[in-house]
């Protein structure tokens, strides 16, 4: 580790600091339906798009009309993206010429996009037509990603609100999120990384000369309006199989910063949004605080264990000093590597601009744990948020037991109605990545897709099942998905882990909303200070430790044993 590294991570988190306020308090404008700076640009367009869908913009909804719309919502998106990716040679903008996908992987692929997971198991550059990539993915990018943080934006609502039955109209959230927070950044960063030299073209192809003489056909298209939404919405799926690692993707050090700051800023600011919406600022840092906690910790163990390298190349002559280099860009090095897997894994963006499966054994632990423990620092677009306030209440509970007196969280009594949801929501993350992970080691046809045997090849089925469930999207590497068992089964922990876990949550976000908002006592716990981060912290890594350790010690802990032992595999 270096000093140029710390500054390097130090500089994007106070980068990501200063957007924070502002965008925070832009959004919450936004989805509290006050007027803001664009209202004039795209106020029209707003009501004509509700006047083609036939909404009331006035008219609320239930916690159950409002998921039933969001889950209808997401199946017409599934069937339309898989039409086109099984229709893909009959559709236009296919210059390659390429065929439509297979049923399973079209099964994987509109599951994994429609549910903002983007879990590849395809080369982009050698699968899929301009159509698909921008009338399909980029769509759904934008898409998934407004019905998380309209998800949030709803459980929001159920504390800022008293004794009522409504949380709000799913359809006038999804369409601001869409129009007047998505859309305009991801131009801007979109237009960002075209000066950067990503392309956006709808040429197929461009062929070079090389150095020895030869000729190369280099895959193009339009990637930099791809690549915006997909980070803005911590979408993470790559245009080209390489993801951030492709120099079209990810050329510089500065893409790569923009890359990472876009990830964070709106998952951020939308914490600052909810204390703003709930009238008290310091619930939403206090929250912030957890996060960031947990994620800066992941950040140092990466960077530490990437930085100490690896035993096993240092006995074959490898410099020592230099760290462990493999699968990573020079262009990048260890520490922007680091940051980049413990951010992309913290977020559910799954966006990778290295090897995770050629980091150290505790380093390749660090990313596989941060998807373990809920995808919530800061999480997803939305999804983070309502996956924090879960633990936060989880954590109003445990605390409630511990002084004899009734839970509360920002006025709302916490009953067993609460509790239960809330169990059977954290509950389905270990279940389908447990569940999956055993099963697919004990069968023989599921085993032969992983690429390294020992500890490392439970691992890639491990990082697989938890990057699918957790709706993250980075691989490991080495793992062979694009199986039958693999395309289906993932398919479903990713739909576990999006409607499985979201579902419950409403149903607590209801019961809230019809509850009367207490003012603070002399006996309310308080829930925004150092006391409530800490036990926040505790019970995420508790609720984490408790549930994967086992299995990651049979995995990446036991490979760094054996790293330090000099063995391999």
């Amino acid at each position: 580790m270096t000093i140029i590294g710390w500054l390097q991570i130090s500089l994007l988190f106070i980068a990501v600091l200063l957007v924070i306020k502002p965008l925070g308090l832009y959004m919450a404008k936004v989805f509290s339906g006050e007027r803001t700076f664009l209202s004039p640009v795209l106020g029209r367009m707003e009501n004509d798009l509700y006047r083609l869908g036939g909404i009331e913009p006035g008219r609320e909804q239930s916690w159950l009309a409002y998921t039933t719309a969001m889950l209808v919502f997401s199946l017409a998106g599934f069937v339309i993206l898989y039409a086109i990716l099984r229709l893909q040679a009959f559709l236009p903008l296919n210059p390659q010429g390429f065929a439509g996908m297979s049923p399973d992987l079209a099964f994987n692929t509109a599951v994994s996009f429609v549910t903002n997971t983007n879990w590849q198991n395809y080369a982009g550059e050698t699968t899929l037509s301009h159509f698909s990539q921008m009338a399909g993915l980029t769509v759904q990018n934008f898409l998934s990603a407004a019905t998380g943080m309209a998800l949030a934006v709803a459980f929001t609502r159920a504390f800022a609100r008293s004794k009522v039955a409504t949380l709000g109209n799913f359809w006038v959230d999804v369409t601001r999120a869409t129009l007047y927070v998505l859309l305009p950044l991801a131009i801007v960063v979109a237009l960002a990384f075209v000066a950067m030299g990503l392309p956006q073209t709808l040429d197929p192809s461009v062929t070079a000369t090389t150095l020895e003489g030869t000729q190369q056909v280099i895959s193009l298209g339009p990637v930099a309006s791809q690549e915006a939404i997909k980070q803005l919405g911590t979408n993470g799926g790559g245009f080209f199989n390489a993801n951030a690692a492709h120099p079209f993707e990810n050329p510089t050090a500065f893409s790569d910063y923009l890359n990472i700051f876009a990830m964070l800023s709106i998952s951020a600011a939308l914490v600052y949004s909810f204390g703003q919406m709930v009238g008290n600022r310091r619930q939403g840092w206090a929250l912030l605080g957890a996060m960031a906690i947990l994620l800066v910790g992941g950040v140092a163990v990466t960077y530490w264990a990437e930085a100490q390298g690896n035993p096993i190349l240092t006995a074959l002559g490898v410099d020592p000093s230099l760290g462990n280099m493999e699968g990573k860009e020079v262009r990048f090095g260890q520490a922007m590597t680091a940051l980049y897997a413990a951010v992309t894994t913290g977020l559910s963006d799954g966006g990778v601009n290295g090897m995770h499966g050629s980091f150290t054994g505790l380093g390749g632990l660090v990313p596989m744990f941060l998807i373990q423990l809920g995808e919530v620092l800061p999480g997803g677009v939305g999804s983070g948020l309502y996956g924090m306030l879960v633990f936060a209440i989880l954590s109003v509970f445990v605390a409630g037991l511990m002084v004899g007196r009734t839970p509360e969280f920002l006025g709302k009594k916490i009953d067993g109605r609460e509790m239960k949801y809330a169990m059977l929501a954290v509950l389905i993350l270990p279940l389908a990545i447990l569940g999956f992970t055993a099963v697919s080691a004990m069968l023989p046809f599921a085993v032969a897709s992983i690429g390294t045997s020992g500890p490392h090849g439970l691992s890639e089925i491990l990082y697989a099942y938890t990057s699918a469930a957790g709706n993250n999207g980075s691989a490991f590497g080495g793992l062979t998905g694009n199986t039958a068992w693999y395309n289906t089964t993932l398919g479903i922990a990713m739909l576990l882990g999006r409607f499985g876990y979201v579902v419950p949550v409403m149903a607590i976000a209801g019961s809230l909303a019809a509850k009367v908002k207490a003012p603070a006592s002399a006996g309310t716990f308080p829930t925004d200070g150092s006391l409530f981060i800490g036990l926040l912290i505790g019970i995420i890594l508790i609720l984490g430790g408790l549930q994967f350790f086992p299995a990651l010690a049979l995995g990446p802990v036991a490979e760094h044993l054996a790293m330090l032992a000099g063995q391999t595999f």
